[in-house]
Parts: C-alpha cells; sequence; structure tokens
C-alpha cells in the first residue's frame, strides 16, 4: 500500500530507495568506476579524494536512476515474477510518479556532479541511461538480443573512473569496457538461465537461443573465452598506460580458467544451480580481476 501517516517512516523510506534504485548491484558498479579511477590516476602523491567522492555519488545517481526508470517501466511485468513483485511500485507501497520523480532527481544530481568531474564523464554517464532505459529496457519483451544492447551501458563503468582520473577516453579506456562489456553475456546469460520460468512469465527474452539449450550454454562459453582474452591484453604492452605484469597476467588466467570451468559445467549439466554457481563466480571473477589489476600497479 502507498505510504500514510500510519506507514510513513525514515525506515520505510531508506529500506525502498534501496530497492527502487536496487543498491547492491549500484554499489557494485560504483566499485567497478572506483577501480577504474584507482588505475587511471598517474599521481598518488596528488590523489584527488574530492573528485572520487563525486564518481562515487554520481555513479550511485545514475545507476539508481536507471534502475528507478526501469521498474517504473516494468511495473506491470514485475508484477507478473516471483523475484520482482514485492518491489516497491508493483506491491503498491510507491507510487510510478514518485519513484518517476526519484529517478528524474538522481538523474540531474548525478549528470551534474559528473559534469563537475569532467565533461566526458557527465556524457558517458547520460549515454549509459539513455541505453539502459531507452533502448535495453524496451527490447526485452521483444528480442534477446536486448542483453547485446545491454551489454554496452553495463561495460561504461569500468572505463568511467579513467575517463574520470584522466579527462580522456582512449586505447586504455577502451581495453577497460571492453573487459566487462564481455564479461556481461556469461554473467547475464546465467541469470537469465535459471530465472528462465520466472522471466518467461514477463515475456522477457534473455537467452541467445531463446532455450536452456546446449546452444546458449556454448555462447556462454565462447564469451567467457573472449573475456578471458579481453583481460590478458594489458600484459602485451599495446594499450598505452593501462598494463599488467606478466606474473599478473598469470593470476589473470587463472582466474579466468576458474570461471570458464564453471562455464563448461553449466555445458555439461545444463542445470539452474550449475547456472546460479556460473552467476556467483561471474560476480566473484570481476571484482577479483579488478582488485588483481589495482594491486599490480601499486606493487609494480
Amino acid at each position: 500500500m502507498p505510504y500514510t501517516l500510519s506507514t510513513f517512516s525514515l525506515k520505510s523510506i531508506y529500506v525502498d530507495f534501496k530497492a527502487i534504485t536496487k543498491a547492491g548491484l549500484a554499489v557494485s558498479v560504483v566499485f567497478s568506476s572506483v577501480a577504474g579511477f584507482v588505475l587511471g590516476e598517474a599521481n598518488f602523491a596528488a590523489f584527488n579524494w574530492i573528485i572520487l567522492l563525486k564518481l562515487a555519488i554520481g555513479g550511485y545517481c545514475m545507476v539508481g536512476a536507471s534502475n528507478a526508470f526501469n521498474q517504473v517501466i516494468e511495473k506491470d511485468l514485475d508484477a507478473l515474477m516471483d523475484r520482482t513483485k514485492n518491489r516497491p511500485i508493483p506491491s503498491g507501497r510507491m507510487q510510478s510518479n514518485v519513484a518517476l520523480w526519484i529517478a528524474s532527481l538522481l538523474t540531474i544530481i548525478g549528470i551534474l556532479l559528473l559534469y563537475t568531474i569532467n565533461p566526458k564523464t557527465a556524457m558517458f554517464g547520460a549515454i549509459s541511461i539513455f541505453l539502459y532505459t531507452s533502448v535495453y529496457t524496451p527490447l526485452k519483451t521483444v528480442t534477446s538480443l536486448s542483453v547485446f544492447v545491454g551489454a554496452f551501458p553495463g561495460a561504461i563503468p569500468f572505463m568511467l573512473g579513467w575517463v574520470a582520473a584522466t579527462g580522456n577516453f582512449g586505447i586504455e579506456a577502451g581495453t577497460l569496457f571492453l573487459i566487462q562489456f564481455f564479461w556481461q553475456f556469461p554473467h547475464f546469460w546465467a541469470i537469465g538461465w535459471f530465472l528462465y520460468e520466472d522471466y518467461e512469465k514477463a515475456g522477457f527474452f534473455m537467452l541467445p537461443t531463446g532455450k536452456k539449450d546446449k546452444g546458449t550454454a556454448l555462447q556462454i562459453i565462447l564469451y567467457t573465452v573472449w573475456l578471458i582474452i579481453a583481460s590478458l591484453l594489458p600484459v602485451l604492452g599495446y594499450t598505452g598506460q593501462l598494463y599488467i605484469t606478466p606474473i599478473t597476467a598469470i593470476i589473470v588466467f587463472l582466474l579466468g580458467m576458474w570461471m570458464l570451468f564453471f562455464a563448461v559445467r553449466l555445458y555439461q549439466l545444463r542445470t539452474a544451480k550449475a547456472a546460479r554457481t556460473l552467476m556467483l563466480v561471474s560476480v566473484s571473477y570481476i571484482t577479483l580481476l579488478q582488485l588483481v589489476y589495482i594491486f599490480d600497479k601499486f606493487l609494480r
């Protein structure tokens, strides 16, 4: 039910704000941006914590806005799925116009904060919101290519941090983008696999073949291989200021093989449990990869 004098409380507002902005996801995205910022920072002696704080808050606002817009658009479909029917809007705790105001306010705050860092950071942040809400979200009920489209805004945060630190989009930022771009596919196809029946209720097309079959599992393996290759590019010395040592490259390779093992496992078993495991491994993989990159820079 909507907020009334009897139900209104700071706690309820806080809980629903976390839900409408998908706080867990938003924080993980902010972590990617922070990792990119640390990698792009050339002079740690003059490390600008104010810019980092603006990036973190602005990044959360942008992701939170995208998620809020998404939930406004998909409110009727969310009501059909078990995993989303208790969200603030479909459950009736928050009206759509309230969520729309929250999303709009977060967009304005986010873009302004990112613009104070540099215009390119704000531009990429705005592009991510547009692609997520205006292209990816409508395509989810039309074609499985929605995952491909969604991979573009999903891959922006890692490279956004680099752009925030340097003010430039070059081979370094492009490489960070490429890594997180390829990561999106095994991650979201794994989610689409173990939530297949729930997504089917809302008519969402998330798997590349439309089915939980060998074709989908094979594509998950192939994109995991592309992910491993992309993550090793910095060791070759052709990615500008973004570089990792051979020892770090071995660690990165082993991380990739760890994820590939579970991708192959899904191909072999083709079960929801195997898909869920791969999803969890993929989240750990991207976090560990970013930490390894950062440690490499500090220890060199």
